[in-house]
């Protein structure tokens, strides 16, 4: 799963989807120059003292693409291929992907480049926290500034070590907590928010399946049920969007990480194979499935769904012909190419676009920065309350038909949605809205046809509109 480019980089790719939408709209050249831009980079390097004495130094980013609103908002990532450009690309496309969703925030983006795995805990948390420590200097962090979340090569632990730098640095904010998001729950974060990507991956591919005429369109029939996946990545994304998908009735027939692949028309056991993926480090010998070292291959296999969730610019023209899915759910951050997505396109299948489909991370980072500022957890006001006033209403239908529920199912008619329920309803309705309303764009405009840019004029039309509001534009 190696990265590479068609002679153009990341940030110009996101540019290229930025501008094809933007030729649909009628918003004065100044306004989409400023859109476009990314408001301010701060590169630093600092010294890290290893285990064993030597010095290093570490080279990270931060980015902030937009601050249309405040704060911004985006993951850090610890990769070895991390640079200034793939950074300022994935700020840009958190700004459009919190327009797109109706999240309040602007973009940003951070990265460090190391290889997370060659590297000790201590040693890890000695680079996280000075990282943090560089970003409290500059005014690159805040609850109100900046909210970084997890992404690539980190996870609760590197947002754990976040927040207690800065908690430690400014002391006597009161809502110092929210100057990440992804944290342990003991720590402040928020319950669903491990498995948020993955399942907003799942909720916008139901969306899509459940429109007959798009389904009509690429030769598919309504729904879910039985229809053949193949995910690439089996980290955050990748799993909980097999899981889930596995769960509604999918068929997932393919699995591939960076180094294997495996394959079984029957449909292989999600957890099963996560698990020995965990052991082994390797799918070739998945019990009851076809291995292949040639993990790109992946890609081209047949099947009605296929799920990138691993890096960006993984079909590109090359391998774009060959790719058989009606589908393409782009779990990862710019999957496909532009040149590819024109092949695609071309060939009649329905791409359903990063900038949307992966926005339930930061739907729910969302939700757990609310969390931090209302210092409350959600459903604690209100839980018993529901329960209590259920209670009476299936009493009332148990007095007047003279029959009872049994308890089980009594229990589950007067559940009083606690924080896990809340967040994924809160998500649910995100994401089905969200895709409603990129359809609804599409149809709008009788010359597009993609979902892709659909959803990138409804963004730029919201972040001018933000613009207009502050009368900075007319």
């Amino acid at each position: 799963m190696t990265t590479v480019t068609e002679n153009f980089s990341f940030n110009e790719q996101v540019n290229r989807n930025f501008d094809r939408a933007a030729a649909l709209t009628s918003h004065d050249a100044g306004v989409l120059s400023q859109i476009r831009a990314c408001n301010a980079v701060y590169r630093l390097s600092f010294p890290l003292r290893r285990d064993d004495g030597r010095v290093e130094v570490i080279e990270g980013w931060r980015a902030e693409h937009s601050q249309h609103k405040l704060p911004t908002k985006g993951g850090i990532r610890f990769s070895p291929h991390v640079n200034e450009d793939e950074v300022v690309a994935l700020a840009g496309l958190m700004s459009y992907k919190c327009a797109i969703v109706d999240v309040p925030f602007g973009g940003a983006k951070g990265g460090i480049r190391i290889d997370p795995r060659a590297y000790s805990v201590a040693e890890l948390e000695r680079i996280t926290r000075r990282y943090t420590y560089e970003l409290i200097r500059k005014n690159f962090i805040g609850p109100g500034v900046d909210v970084p979340a997890p992404d690539l090569g980190t996870g609760p632990r590197e947002m754990a070590w976040i927040a207690d730098t800065y908690m430690a640095t400014t002391s006597g904010d009161l809502n110092a907590l929210g100057c990440v998001t992804g944290k342990p729950v003991g720590q402040g974060g928020i319950w669903g928010r491990t498995e948020a990507t993955g399942r907003g991956v799942y909720y916008g591919v139901r969306e899509a399946c459940q429109n007959a005429d798009d389904m009509l369109a690429i030769g598919l029939t309504p729904g879910l049920a039985g229809k053949r996946v193949v995910v690439q990545g089996l980290g955050n994304v990748g799993y909980h969007a097999a899981k889930f998908l596995s769960e509604a009735g999918a068929l997932i027939v393919g699995l591939a990480e960076y180094n294997s692949a495996a394959y079984n028309a029957d449909g292989i056991d999600v957890e099963v194979a996560f698990r020995h993926w965990q052991a082994e480090r390797n799918l070739t010998n998945l019990p009851g499935t076809t291995g292949t070292t040639r993990s790109a291959e992946a890609l081209e296999w047949d099947c009605d769904i296929l799920v990138p969730a691993a890096l960006e610019q993984q079909i590109r023209k090359e391998n774009a012909p060959r790719v058989k899915a009606r589908i393409i759910a782009e779990g990862a951050n710019g999957p496909v190419t532009p040149n590819a997505d024109d092949i695609l396109t071309a060939k009649g299948a329905l791409i359903i676009p990063d900038a949307y489909l992966n926005a339930g991370g930061v739907t729910v980072s969302y939700f757990e920065w609310l969390k931090n500022l209302s210092h409350v957890s959600f459903g604690r006001m209100e839980r018993r309350y529901e329960e209590a006033a259920s209670r009476r209403l299936l009493g009332a239908v148990e007095q007047a038909t003279g029959k009872r529920f049994p308890e089980p199912e009594a229990a589950s008619i007067v559940h009083g949605a606690n924080e896990l329920d809340l967040v994924n309803s809160g998500l649910e309705e995100t994401m089905c809205s969200a895709y409603a309303a990129i359809r609804e764009i599409r149809a709008r405009h009788k010359d597009l046809i993609d979902l892709r840019t659909a959803a990138f004029v409804g963004a730029i039309d919201k972040i001018a509109g933000s613009y207009k509001d502050l009368g900075i534009w007319p």
